[in-house]
Parts: C-alpha cells; structure tokens; sequence
C-alpha cells in the first residue's frame, strides 16, 4: 500500500505535466515582425520588403527543400528524427567538452532546443537558461510533428547580418528561391546559423568553406551524395556579398502593405514573364519621356474577363526620389482628360437619346463662360456621333453632358467603378467630361474591362474592380444589372476601333490593323496627364505618363506619350478574337445615310443597319427635304413650276458654315424661294437661352462680345437691333462687336428680305471667365 501510493502520485504528476505540457496555455513563439512578400500567380517570388525592425525575416513557408533538410539535420543534429527534443548524450558530451576547456565551446543542443533559445530571445549561456530550453523543447516535442519544428528552425534562425530564416538566406546569398538551392549552396546555408557572422568577408570564411566542405564529406560518405556531385559542389565558393531581392511590381507590394497586409505572403494574379516585358517597355520609354522633363509613368494591364491584374507598373523608377518614384501612380487620382468620353456616349445610346452615327453639332458653344474648344482649334459643324468620339472632339461631347445631364452621367460612371468621383455635379460642372473630374489609373482601367465583359455577356455580374490577389475578395456574383446595355457597349467598342483619327494619330493603324484595338487617349488641361486605355476581348492595357508634382510639359498628350507605350504593350500580348454583336437587343433600321438619324420619307440614299434597339426613340432626320429644282439644280422653283422634285440635303445654317468648307461634296440649297417655315440665320453665339459671363480684364474693363451669326445665303445682309436698338449690319461674314450690360437681352437680327431671328440672352459681368476646355485628345 506505501508504495502504490508514491507510484499513482508519481503517475498524476506525469500525467499532469504532459497535460500541461502538451495542452497547456503557451504564448506564441516567435512575435516579432516579418517581412512581406509578393509572389506571383504562379508562387514565384516578384518582390519583398525588409520588416518592421530591419530584418529580412520572411513569412514561414509551407516546405522545407529536402537538401536542406538533409544537410541541417547531418551537421545540426544527427539523432534529430529519434529523440524527444533532448538529447542526453550529446548534452554529457558539450559539458565534458567546456569543463576541459574552462569555458563554453559546445552548447549539445538539439534542432528542438536551438528553436527553444531562438524563441526566448538573445540570452547569456547559463546553466539555468540551459535548463529552460530542455523544457520548451520538450514541451515542442509534445506538440508539434519534427516538420514543424524543422520548419520554426529553417524561418527563424541567424543567417548573416540582418537575414533571418532560410528564404531570406536564399535570396540574400544566392538571389534565387530555397527549392533551387544546389547541394553547395544548402550546406553553406546548413552550417552558417553556427557562426553566422563568417558569411562577411574577412570574418575567418575559411573557416566556414571547412566546416561545409567537411558537412558534404559527411554526405558522401553516408551515401547522400556520389563522389562527383560531393567534388563539385566543394569546387563551388561561397557568397561573396549579400544580393537585392526581386524588385518586380514594388508598388503594387507598397500598395498592399499599406492596406493592410503587411508580414504576409501575397499570392497575386501578376504573370512574372508579362510583368518583365511590359517593365522593360515602360523602362525603355521612360528615358525618352525623361527627355521632356516627363519624370513619370504608370502601366496596369488586366486579364479582361475575369479582371485579374497581369502587369503593374506604378512607376519605372522606385528609386529615384527626387521626381517621387516611389509613388504608387496607378493609385492616384489624376485629371482623366477626355477618359469619360466613352461612357457618356454609351449612356445616351442606350436611353434614346442618339443613333450611333447620327450627326452632332460641333459649333462655337459657350455655358455660363465655360467655351470648350477642340485640340484642333476649329470647328466642323457636323460631325458623326461615332467620329466625334473616337477623334475625342471636346465641343460635341459638352454639348452632349449638357443635354443629357451631368448628375445621370456621374450616376452611371460611379456604377462602372469610378469611385474617385466623388463631389458633386456642381463642384464638375460641364468640365467633367473633358478632364474636371480626377480618377485613378486603377479605376480607369477596370472600368475599361467592364465594359467587354457587358458586351461579352459571359459574366452575370461583369461591373467589378481589378483583382490583384489571390483568393480574391468575396463579391456578390449573382445576376446583376449592369449600368450600361451590351448593345450600348457594343457600339462604343466599334467607335473606338475606328481608325479614322486625327492625323497625329494615324501611325497607329499599321499596327491596329493586325489587332482589333478599341482604345482611348486623353490629356489633361495645362498637358499635366497623358492617358490611353486599350481594351480587347482578352486584354486590358491602361497607360498614364505626366510628372507626380503636377508640371505640364508641351507635348505631353495621350496621343504622343501614352499611346506608343500602349501599342508597344499589346504587341508582346497573344491576339484575341474581336466581339461578337449582341443579336438580341440589335434590331434592323432604316438609317438616313447622310445624316446617321432614323431615316424619314425624304432621305436617300437609306441603309438598313442593325443598331441598338433604344434608337427607336431618336427623331427621325429632319436635315432631307423635298424641293422643286430647275433641270440643273441650280434654283429653287414655286410648286406647280416646271422642274424635277428631288430629295436635298441642307444642314442648319449655322451647321453649314462650318461644315461646308471642309466637306467638298456638300451643296448648299440652290437660290430661290423657300418654304415659309424655313429661318434662313442661325446664331452661333449666343445661342438661344445663353448665359453669357463677360470677365473683367487686368486694365479694369470688360471685354467686349463677339455677336456671331450664320445665313444660308453668302451674300445676305443682316441688321442687328439689341434690345430695341440699331447696333450694326453685316455683309457675308456676320460677326458684330458689342457691349451688352448685366441682365436680360432680346437680340433681333433681320435680312434684307425682311426675315427675323429672334434670340434671348443673360449676361453677367465676373471677375474672370472658366477654364475654355482645350483639351487635347
């Protein structure tokens, strides 16, 4: 009976302390800051940054190379795959040895006690600090498998100056990942947390190459390694100097610490070899931009179905602090220039309100003092819907965001992503459509992506941001409505492969000819961005160059710095099939040839075209009549003369004073009487209803207006009475200085066949006028 009870103590006590040890409450190992790592879609490793307290301290990894693995174990710990975390023999031996020697020389420490010291902390060599890693390795032992303890030994031990854990050594040492490491390269590796400061030059490294040279010995004679490779591998020398890490997608790591992941490892959608390429690229023309003060340059290119990030360029040069290339551009809002053009457009195919081609004016306009002009710096009177978009006429897409509102235009492109357009539609204005507004490259270009996969029609909810990492966040991926129509988007994507830009872009079109390309440019006002964003079924390329301070610089457009990048970057990319039209919400229409509107019973010649079936909403063209000409067409004759009817086509004068010049084949409406409903003037400025802000010059006074008309005949004359008062008459050209107060005004112009134009406007006096909105495309 005296002796079973000291036994069952004996027995509780062991029980209770292998509970303990095994289940017990135990604080985390090892808290201390960890570098962060981005890998690329396949695992590889694109760039890293050093952690919190200076270290290279990499997240632990998932295996361990089993070379390593083998050389540890052979010089760290022989009987590691035997014993319970201590080793008794080897603990009689190290006190032997330091009892000889007067002093410690050999710690008989297993991989599980190494790990245990490595965990406490930098801490003298006593005894009882000794007696304190027998514990927690035993405690170890009881909880964790030997790969998980191989695996706290490879990605926390001292590998050299600030290089902690095995993935850090690699790339530091070696440049390249621990699963490449040779039989040389994982017994320096195996050796050094010995003695790490030995890697240094200087630092007995010929102690080192022995104490690896003997370790590959050691393998060769346990049949690890054949004579050969053991011969070789001896032959190879040790590091000479620590090595930068990967700097591939630096930004996009910067980016993603700073929200929120930082110490991790980043599994990202990058592809390595695209990221390469389209580096080089934007390196290459980054030092021709340097040439013209052009300081900086961003490059995104996106998966376009599934809106994965493939290549990331925030800027070319992380280093060079001076011009701030450590700032992520892709992230930063910047003016869009002409950007938004494309959405606006699709926005009004889809509510009635245009035919795809239908002709738009591009007249002398003027809002409330806001007067945008073309790059071109003239006017061409009429112009397709489709040409205006895709030569990113500024005049026809103002007029446009007037009449179809610019609260309903900032609706539908903060529901394609552009959350960056965050103010109201007072704060933008009529501006916002040709560079008021600020948006990131990011936004940008996954609002591009957006819209092929609406008209692709393949992804139930297809209105959703880039994807940079992977898993990618939880989204809602049940039906969605999309804020624009595939038939709208269909049409926009057929505008923007028109070739027929301006000449400054025409040397694009050998290249756009072997690839459907539906692209954009943009330039901000003051030439402070250059933009282009090309969208295939494929492939979504977004490019921004400008200086991060803000400087214009001449010459910086879309056109000239964005887009030769653009094209560059499409080239390296696999060719993708064009879109197929969404047949389902096509319906055939007759469409007046001349004029792009709904055709009406006096247009010829008709073309019968599938287009979005909202444009059955449109007016039909009211630009044909039906007149009586003489046998030359050369007089308009009264009904009942003797001629021939014919189906003529007349814009509105004001439209055909600008629209005629530059259009040879266009013939004005012969001589002779018209229609009684027929106004032969138009104003061109002011246009009826106008606001007029007249500013006030640095001399004190305020300028005077230009009153501008347009008669159908060039010989006409037209007196101008303001307001009940005679102030002026004009002969062919119907250009009138004057001088009108604050207020309202009744402007009265009369022919000299007696016809009148009536038209009312408001003038306000300021202190100086708003941006003219001459932006480039």
């Amino acid at each position: 009976m005296r002796v079973r009870k000291p036994l069952f103590a004996t027995l509780v006590l062991v029980v209770a302390v292998y509970g303990w040890a095994r289940w017990g409450p135990m604080a985390p190992l090892f808290v201390v800051p960890r570098s962060t790592m981005l890998l690329d879609r396949d695992g590889g490793t694109l760039a890293a940054s050093v952690a919190r307290d200076g270290q290279w301290r990499m997240p632990p990894g998932d295996s361990i190379p089993a070379r390593f693995a083998q050389c540890l174990i052979a010089f760290e710990d022989r009987h590691f795959r035997s014993h319970h975390g201590v080793h008794l023999p080897s603990l009689v031996r190290a006190a032997q040895q330091n009892r000889k020697a007067g002093r410690v020389v050999s710690g008989g420490s297993t991989i599980t006690m190494q790990v245990a010291r490595m965990a406490r902390g930098d801490r003298p060599r006593t005894l009882w600090n000794k007696l304190a890693e027998v514990l927690l390795a035993l405690r170890l032992e009881t909880r964790l498998d030997k790969a998980e303890i191989l695996a706290l030994y490879t990605a926390n031990a001292p590998f050299g100056g600030n290089v902690v854990g095995l993935e850090a050594a690699a790339w530091r040492w070696y440049g390249q990942p621990p699963d490449q490491l040779g039989w040389a390269e994982c017994a320096t590796l195996a050796v050094l947390p010995n003695a790490p400061a030995r890697i240094h030059p200087g630092r007995a490294r010929d102690q080192l190459l022995h104490k690896r040279n003997r370790l590959l010995g050691h393998l060769r004679d346990t049949g690890v390694l054949d004579s050969l490779t053991c011969a070789l591998a001896r032959s190879e020398p040790l590091p000479d100097k620590p090595l930068p890490l990967p700097r591939h997608a630096p930004h996009l790591l910067a980016t993603l610490e700073q929200r929120g992941q930082r110490g991790q490892r980043i599994h990202s959608t990058i592809d390595a070899s695209l990221q390469r390429r389209v580096q080089a690229i934007a390196e290459r023309h980054a030092r021709t931009l340097r040439a013209n003060e052009v300081h900086n340059l961003a490059v995104l290119v996106l998966d376009t179905r599934s809106s994965e990030v493939l290549a990331y360029i925030g800027n070319p040069d992380p280093a060079d602090i001076g011009n701030a290339g450590a700032v992520d551009i892709v992230q930063a809002r910047r003016s869009t220039g002409s950007l938004l053009k494309p959405f606006l457009y699709a926005d009004m195919l889809q509510c009635g309100e245009l035919m795809p081609d239908q002709l738009v004016a591009d007249l002398p306009t003027h809002y409330s003092g806001f007067a945008p002009r073309n790059f071109e710096e003239r006017f061409e009177g009429a112009v397709p819907a489709s040409a205006a978009l895709a030569r990113s006429l500024n005049v026809p897409a103002v007029r446009a965001l007037h009449q179809h509102g610019i609260e309903r235009t900032l609706r539908t492109l903060r529901n394609m992503g552009m959350r960056s357009l965050d103010r109201s539609a007072d704060h933008y204005g009529l501006s916002l459509i040709v560079g008021g507004g600020e948006c990131t490259l990011w936004e940008l270009t996954g609002a591009y992506a957006s819209l092929v996969r609406i008209a692709l029609q393949e992804d139930p909810a297809p209105v959703h941001p880039p994807l940079a990492v992977r898993p990618p966040p939880v989204r809602n991926t049940g039906p969605q409505q999309p804020p624009l129509s595939a038939a709208a988007v269909y049409h926009t994507i057929l505008a923007l492969q028109d070739l027929n830009r301006p000449e400054m872009e025409t040397g694009w079109r050998h290249f756009a000819s072997t690839q459907r390309i539906a692209w954009k440019t943009g330039t901000s006002f003051g030439h402070r961005d250059g933009w282009a964003i090309g969208v295939t079924p494929g492939y979504t390329v977004g490019v921004w160059t400008g200086n991060a301070d803000g400087e214009g610089r001449p010459g910086l457009t879309g056109t000239l710095a964005a887009a030769p990048m653009l094209f560059d970057i499409f080239a390296t990319l696999p060719t993708t099939a064009d879109l197929d039209p969404p047949h389902d919400e096509l319906e055939a229409m007759a469409v007046c040839g001349r004029s792009g509107l709904r055709a009406s019973a006096d247009c010829s010649p008709v073309d019968t075209l599938r287009i979005i079936r909202a444009a059955i909403r449109t007016a039909p063209c009211t630009y044909h009549r039906r007149v009586l000409v003489n046998a030359d067409g050369t007089e308009i004759l009264p009904p009942g003369a003797n001629g021939q009817w014919t189906n003529w086509f007349s814009l509105p004068p004001a439209m055909e004073y600008y629209y005629a010049p530059a259009h040879p084949e266009y013939k004005p409406l012969p001589k002779g009487r018209l229609g009684i409903d027929e106004q032969p003037m138009n104003m061109i400025y002011p246009e009826q209803g106008a606001q007029v802000l007249i500013p006030l010059q640095f001399d004190g006074t305020y300028t005077r207006i230009v009153l501008h008309a347009a008669h159908r005949d060039p010989q006409a004359s037209i007196n101008w009475d303001l307001d009940g008062t005679f102030i002026g008459r004009t002969t062919g050209d119907h250009k009138l200085p004057a001088d009108p107060a604050t207020g309202t005004h009744r402007l009265t112009l009369t022919d000299q066949l007696g016809r009148t134009l009536i038209t009312h406007f408001q003038c306000t006096r300021g202190t100086a006028g708003r941006a003219n909105g001459s932006i480039a495309p």
